[in-house]
C-alpha cells in the first residue's frame, strides 16, 4: 500500500512513540490528524509539525463516541497508539481497561462505520507475560502479568474480531520495550531508561526493582515508527500478529552500568523492592515481520542510548527540573 497522499490518522499522536510516528508519516507525504487528550501525551512533541500543511490536531478522547467519530472521518488508514501504561494500571485498574480495551473497541467500531481501508493495532510484549522460553515468536502463550497486558490483549482481540466478523482490515503489532527522545520519565509513565538517565544526570541513585537479573529487548523509537510504517504498506499483514523488536535480551543492571558509563555519573546502582506484576524476561523473535517487510532496526543500543541522553542534557527546562518530575516509585 503506498501511503503517500493519502489521510491517516494517529491515536495518541502527541505520545512518544505515536509523536515519532507522526514525523515518519509527514515524512512519507501523508496528510496527518492527531486526536490526544494530552494526558501524557505533551503538545510540545508536536510543536514543529502544528502548520505545516496537511497536518491536523484536536483534543479528544478515544473514549468518547462523539471524538472518536470526529477523528476518523474520511481517514482512509488508522494508527492506533493511545493508551494509558503498565504502571498507571496498578493503581488504575479500572480506567486504564477502559481506555486500552473499551476505547480500542470504539475506535474500530467507528473506523468500520466511516469506511477506513486499514487498521493498524499498536499493541505490547506485555501480553505475553514472562517468557517461557525465547526468543519468543507470536505463538508464544500470552499470560500478562498486569491489567496493562490485559487490556491489551483484549484490544488485540477485538482488532482480530473486527478483521473476521465485519472484514476490516486491521494489523496488530507487538512492539517489545521502545527507548529514544521524548521517553516519558514522569510521573506514572515513567519507563527504566529515561528515568535512570535523568536520575543519573542529577547524581542519583539508579533505582532498580528486584536483583537486576530482569531482560527486556530494546529497540529505537524511529526505528520503531518506521516499522510501524512497513506494516501498513505490507498488505501481507492483514490479519496477522506480528512482533517487532530488536531481537536481543538485556539485563536492566547491565544497562544501569551503561547509562552511568555514558553519562559520567558518580551515581550507584540502589536495588530495591520488587515491582508487582513485573515481567522477568523479554526477548523478541521477529522474524515474521521482517521476512515479510523487510524492515531492520538499524539503531545499535549503544548508540540509541547516547542519542537518549543527549536529548535530556539539552532539554530547556534543565535537568535538575526534569529529576523534580521523575517519581521513584512510580506506581502507587
Amino acid at each position: 500500500m503506498n501511503l503517500s497522499r493519502i489521510k491517516v490518522l494517529v491515536t495518541g499522536g502527541a505520545g512518544f512513540i505515536g509523536s515519532h510516528l507522526v514525523d515518519a508519516l509527514i515524512e512519507e507525504g501523508c496528510s496527518v490528524r492527531v486526536i490526544d487528550n494530552l494526558s501524557n501525551g505533551k503538545l510540545d512533541n508536536l510543536r514543529h509539525n502544528l502548520k505545516k500543511p496537511g497536518f491536523e490536531f484536536f483534543s479528544g478522547t478515544i473514549t468518547d463516541p462523539f471524538d472518536a467519530a470526529r477523528a476518523v472521518k474520511d481517514i482512509e488508514v488508522i494508527f492506533h497508539l493511545a493508551c494509558l501504561g503498565v504502571r498507571h494500571s496498578i493503581s488504575h485498574p479500572f480506567e486504564n481497561h477502559r481506555v486500552n480495551a473499551e476505547g480500542t473497541l470504539l475506535v474500530l467500531q467507528e473506523a468500520l462505520k466511516a469506511g477506513a481501508k486499514k487498521f493498524i493495532h499498536c499493541s505490547t510484549s506485555e501480553v505475553y507475560g514472562t517468557a517461557g522460553y525465547v526468543p519468543m515468536p507470536e505463538s508464544h502463550p500470552t499470560n500478562p502479568c498486569t491489567v496493562y497486558g490485559a487490556s491489551k490483549l483484549a484490544a488485540e482481540s477485538y482488532a482480530r474480531a473486527y478483521y473476521k466478523t465485519y472484514g476490516l482490515k486491521t494489523i496488530i503489532i507487538r512492539p517489545f520495550n521502545t527507548y529514544g527522545p521524548r521517553s516519558h520519565h514522569e510521573r506514572d509513565a515513567g519507563e527504566f531508561i529515561p528515568k535512570s538517565i535523568v536520575r543519573a544526570l542529577n547524581n542519583e541513585p539508579i533505582l532498580i526493582f528486584g536483583d537486576g537479573s530482569q531482560t527486556r529487548d530494546f529497540t529505537y523509537v524511529e526505528d520503531i515508527a518506521r516499522g510501524i510504517i512497513a506494516a501498513a504498506k505490507c498488505d501481507d499483514l492483514i490479519g496477522g500478529t506480528f512482533n517487532m523488536g530488536s531481537d536481543f535480551e538485556m539485563p536492566l543492571k547491565e544497562l544501569a552500568q551503561m547509562i552511568l558509563s555514558y553519562t559520567g555519573s558518580g551515581a550507584a546502582v540502589e536495588y530495591v523492592g520488587e515491582r508487582p506484576g513485573d515481567i522477568l524476561r523479554l526477548h523478541a523473535d521477529s522474524s515474521l515481520f521482517k521476512k515479510r517487510t523487510g524492515w531492520r532496526p538499524p539503531m545499535s543500543l549503544n548508540d540509541g542510548l547516547k542519542r537518549t541522553i543527549q536529548w535530556f542534557m539539552s532539554r530547556p527546562e534543565g535537568i535538575s527540573a526534569l529529576l523534580e518530575q521523575e517519581k521513584g516509585i512510580n506506581w502507587e
